[in-house]
């Protein structure tokens, strides 16, 4: 048996794949813990996990009109490194109190990699986006530099300072929930392991949804934005809920809307619900509208379901490039999409059969790399060998040693 522990960020779409692994892992005979968000680990882990809590910085409050370079800055310098700062010595007592055999740390809590390399842990990345290898940066030198100096100074106070690598990809394990088949001709670490996306159980049950009001007779589109664009997508999902209410006899709209957004009840076309259990509609969906986030482009895919993205911001336009490039779907502008330029390109996917036969191919490539599977065995695989020593451990001797981040 061994021990793993999963560092996480405050963001849903990078806890739910590694929730699949870490079942997965479970099920083998190992043993799995949390350092992260405690209400958010716990409410999509399960009531059971074991979660050690970590402090985030307070939610900083990202200016809707920030796009391209202003908007990688912002997620940068008032959130990624921020959040490795604030998470770093609950990473610590995490790795004290549980003595992990491997850390698997999300690329975007970078407390994870850093608080292991210097205790000198195993430790695998979890890449919940392609976008990292996508070169996206390639075209802009400056910004990478920029990047790679924030790091360098993470490094510094967090980390060990005499290692050089990129701590976004581990030396030893990258699991990329993702393949070629989307991310196209990239040239990743060869250390990366492509399992395609691990799906986990999510609430609300498929028992909550009202089922008898799909008409089998009509194409059936879930719109959604994801968790976090809850402020920005209220025009959109209008003219979303618009669009597919001029294609009334043939179409018909489930809305994942959990800010409310669309005033006034349901009606037979166009059904908006605070919550929906996405990877059961996606079992009955004809396409998918949503703003290119990875989770819910890879979720559709796998179910060989064609997409029309509108990228907001982060990796967004990176995956909705991938995507087009794939064939699975089409891209149009977020800010200035309208009921006809989303209408249009519904019809379009539903429509055109080169599109859903784009989205089978990559979905089958999906299952056969082999998801949460396939990813817990490449985990074990890292974990050393025999059971764990008996003597005092690396992270014993740093937090009764030499000090270190929040520690006096």
């Amino acid at each position: 048996m061994s021990r793993f522990l999963f560092v996480v960020p405050p963001l849903v779409g990078h806890v739910n794949p590694t929730v699949a692994v870490a079942a997965e892992l479970t099920r083998r005979g190992h043993r799995v813990a949390w350092a992260g968000h405690p209400g958010l680990v716990g409410e999509l882990a399960g009531p059971g996990a074991e979660v050690h809590p970590c402090a985030t910085p307070a939610d900083p409050h990202r200016p809707p009109h920030l796009r391209g370079v202003a908007a990688l800055r912002f997620l940068w310098q008032d959130f990624l490194a921020p959040l490795a700062t604030a998470m770093a010595p609950g990473v610590e007592r995490a790795a004290a109190v549980f003595r992990p055999d491997v850390v698997v740390a999300d690329q975007q809590a970078l407390a994870g990699a850093l608080t292991a390399e210097r205790l000198g842990i195993p430790w695998a990345t979890s890449a919940t986006t392609s976008a990292e290898f996508s070169g996206a940066l390639s075209a802009m030198p400056k910004v990478e530099e920029w990047i790679r100096a924030l790091l360098a100074g993470l490094r510094g106070t967090l980390g060990d300072p005499a290692r050089t690598h990129d701590p976004r990809f581990s030396p030893d394990l990258v699991l990329a929930f993702t393949t070629p088949a989307l991310t196209g001709a990239c040239a990743p670490p060869p250390q990366t392991r492509f399992v395609g996306p691990a799906l986990a159980r999510r609430r609300p049950s498929a028992a909550d949804f009202p089922w008898a009001w799909l008409d089998p007779a009509r194409h059936t589109v879930l719109v959604s934005l994801g968790t976090a664009n809850t402020d920005l997508g209220g025009r959109f999902l209008a003219e979303c809920a618009a669009a597919v209410r001029e294609r009334a006899p043939h179409v018909q709209a489930v809305v994942a809307d959990p800010g409310g957004a669309l005033d006034g009840p349901s009606d037979d076309t166009v059904l908006a619900l605070r919550r929906v259990p996405q990877p059961a509609l996606l079992g009955r969906a004809s396409a998918v509208v949503c703003h290119a986030g990875h989770n819910t482009v890879a979720e559709s895919l796998l179910h060989g379901v064609p997409l029309v993205v509108a990228p907001i911001r982060d990796d967004q336009p990176v995956i909705a490039h991938q995507l087009t490039t794939a064939g699975a779907g089409i891209r149009i502008r977020f800010g200035r999409a309208d009921r006809h330029a989303i209408g249009a390109a519904l019809d379009a996917v539903l429509t055109t059969p080169r599109y859903r036969a784009a989205a089978h191919r990559v979905g089958e490539s999906f299952r056969a790399a082999g998801g949460a599977a396939a990813a817990a065995t490449h985990l074990e695989e890292l974990a050393p060998a025999g059971p764990s020593p008996t003597e005092q451990s690396p992270t014993e001797q740093s937090l009764t040693g030499q000090g270190g981040p929040g520690r006096p």
